[in-house]
């Protein structure tokens, strides 16, 4: 009887145990888990020129590294531009050289002669000025031609005057402000040539980051905008984790924090990952109290965490858990 009594009462006093055991865990307090993403540093490959992509030549998981040829663009206008700035550097140059160099032999000798026929018509009026005064003064001829000759005896002196300063201008050149405006004109060309073959430069573009493709968005035929990134990369040794967290719990992401992260898609494993960067939402991802009087509304941030070490195998868009 006493063995039965034993029996029956370690039955019950399992049963009891088992219960509360399960009572214990149901009203446990579940850790809370916070779910968020692997993401990356991406770079946007563009030209500047806007033209037709001629050629690509990466394909999406290609690893580029710094200075690699990536793709090319043919822009008929920036072709002609060029050609139009060399040819107005070529005349802004010729025409510096005309102003330094100065007149030719030739223009300087014709600018002698032009002086010597109006010294030699100034001599002969002088002559006939002269003769006409004296027979003037005799009352031979009237006071209307010694008037006339007078005149032209005055206009031969000016037109051999204006004649020697042509000569004298075709001796010293061009003036110093006329050979200054020149230079400046030749540099104003060199300026714009130099601004035409940056443009040409754009028309061949290199990856500036070492990274992975991850999109190319146009393709070879297909028209590029100023600007538009055609290629894509992300560098995957700039990673870390983004979550979305609510301000009550804001408390156990404090900057500099170190937390265990898991990763399913690469294993069981936890990760050191700290916080290090909190950034408020915008008032679209706030969470409003249901009704009046129960509770307040409590703002979302976004949190960034570092791995502290490199990852293997890690991807950009892997989910990320955290327990708390």
């Amino acid at each position: 009887m006493n063995k039965i009594a034993i029996f029956l009462s370690l039955i019950i006093a399992s049963v009891i145990i088992w219960v509360g055991v399960t009572f214990y865990k149901a009203y446990e307090p579940k850790p809370a888990v916070f779910q968020g993403e692997i993401d990356a540093q991406t770079y946007n490959i563009s030209s500047k020129v806007a033209g037709r992509i001629s050629k690509i030549a990466v394909k999406k998981g290609d690893i580029l590294n710094v200075g690699d040829f990536v793709f090319s663009i043919k822009s008929d206008e920036v072709e002609a531009k060029l050609k139009q700035a060399i040819a107005s550097k070529e005349a802004a140059n010729a025409i510096k050289q005309k102003a330094n160099k100065g007149a030719r032999v030739e223009e300087i000798k014709a600018a002698y002669d032009q002086y010597q026929k109006a010294l030699s018509a100034q001599k002969l009026m002088k002559n006939t000025y002269n003769r006409i005064k004296k027979l003037y003064n005799e009352g031979v001829v009237s006071e209307q031609k010694h008037d006339e000759v007078y005149t032209k005896y005055q206009a031969s002196i000016y037109t051999t005057s204006a004649a020697k300063q042509l000569y004298e201008m075709a001796k010293k050149g061009a003036r110093v402000e006329d050979k200054l405006a020149a230079n400046a004109k030749e540099k104003v060309y060199e300026g714009k040539v130099e601004e035409v073959e940056a443009y040409v430069r754009e028309l061949n573009l290199y990856s500036f980051h070492k990274g992975e493709v991850t999109s190319i968005l146009i393709q070879e035929g297909e028209l590029a905008p100023t600007g538009f990134p055609v290629v894509s990369i992300t560098d995957m040794s700039d990673v870390w984790a983004k979550f979305y967290i609510r301000e009550d719990f804001l408390k156990f992401f404090k900057k500099g924090t170190i937390l265990k992260v898991k990763i399913p898609a690469i294993g069981d494993k936890l990760y050191d990952f700290q916080v290090e960067f909190i950034s408020v939402m915008g008032d679209y991802a706030t969470w409003r109290a249901s009704e009046a009087g129960s509770g307040y509304d409590m703002k979302s941030f976004e949190i960034h965490l570092r791995p502290i070490k490199p990852i293997k195998d890690l991807r950009v868009g892997m989910s990320t858990l955290i327990e708390l």
